[in-house]
C-alpha cells in the first residue's frame, strides 16, 4: 500500500518510529541523530534516499538552535571544520552512490560502531586541537555525511573527549553538524540523486524531530557532565550493535 510519495505503509511507520527516537536522543546529547536513524532508515529504504531524508531533516532542525549556537559554540574549530566537510561531503555521496546496497548498509553500520570507540578514547584537556588535528575531523566528517549522513564519528570525540562544557560540546557539534546536513543536501541535488519525494517525506517527518528533539532538550539540563557523557557512550553502543545484528 502507497501511503506517501510512494512509499509504503512499512517504511512510513519505520521512519515515523525511529525518527521520534533518534530525535529525542539529539535534543539530548546534541547529536545521534544521523548515527542513529540511517542504519534503520537504511533497511526500510535505499541508502542513497535515508542519508538524504535525514540531511534534509537536520538541516532543517539546525535553523532552530541558532541561539544555542552563536551564544555557546566554540566558534573556531566549529568553523575549520564546516569548512573541510564543505569540500568532503560531495565526495562522500559519489562514493555512496556508486557502493552496492548491501555494501553500504554493512559500512553504515561499521561508522556507527566506530563513534562508539572513538568515545572510549582517554579523556584530553580543554585546550584546542592544533589545526592538522581539526582539519582532518572536518575532512573525516564531510566524506561522512556524504556516506551515511553521520558526521558524528569524528566529531564527537573531537568535542566530547575534550574537558569543556557538555553546553559547548553540544553547542559546537550542533553547527557542524547542520552545515554538513545542507551540504548533503547540496551535494545530493547537485548529483541528480535528491528525489522530490525524500523531500516530501523528510518535510513529513519533521514535525517529529522538533518534538522529540524538544523533549530531549528539556532532558538536557537535569544531569550533570559526567553523567551525560556515560549517556553518549551509551547511545553510541545501543545504535551500533543495533544496526549490525539488523544486518545479520
Amino acid at each position: 500500500m502507497d501511503l506517501i510519495a510512494g512509499f509504503s505503509t512499512l517504511q512510513i511507520a519505520v521512519a515515523v518510529a525511529a525518527t521520534l527516537g533518534a530525535a529525542f536522543i539529539r535534543g539530548l546529547t546534541g547529536f545521534g541523530f544521523g548515527i542513529l536513524l540511517v542504519p534503520i532508515l537504511a533497511l526500510a529504504l535505499t541508502p542513497v534516499q535515508a542519508v538524504l531524508a535525514i540531511n534534509i531533516m537536520a538541516g532543517l532542525l539546525a535553523f532552530s538552535e541558532l541561539r544555542l549556537i552563536l551564544r555557546h559554540a566554540e566558534r573556531r574549530s566549529a568553523l575549520t571544520i564546516c569548512a573541510m566537510v564543505l569540500l568532503a561531503t560531495p565526495l562522500g555521496l559519489m562514493l555512496l552512490d556508486a557502493t552496492p546496497r548491501g555494501l553500504a548498509r554493512l559500512l553504515i553500520a561499521l561508522v556507527a560502531l566506530s563513534a562508539f570507540f572513538a568515545v572510549l578514547l582517554p579523556r584530553r584537556g580543554a585546550d584546542q586541537p592544533g589545526h592538522l588535528t581539526t582539519g582532518l575531523t572536518g575532512l573525516v566528517a564531510g566524506l561522512l555525511t556524504g556516506f551515511a549522513a553521520m558526521p558524528g564519528p569524528p566529531v564527537v570525540p573531537y568535542y566530547v573527549g575534550r574537558d569543556i562544557p557538555r553546553v559547548t560540546a553540544k553547542a559546537s557539534m550542533v553547527a557542524v553538524f547542520g552545515v554538513a546536513a545542507l551540504t548533503g543536501v547540496a551535494s545530493g541535488a547537485a548529483l541528480g540523486v535528491l528525489e522530490w519525494r525524500i523531500v516530501a517525506l523528510s518535510v513529513g517527518l519533521f514535525p517529529l524531530v522538533l518534538l522529540g528533539n524538544w523533549v530531549g532538550s528539556h532532558a538536557f539540563g537535569k544531569g550533570n557532565d559526567k553523567l551525560w557523557r556515560l549517556f553518549v557512550g551509551v547511545v553510541l553502543a545501543a545504535a551500533a550493535v543495533a544496526a549490525l545484528v539488523k544486518l545479520v
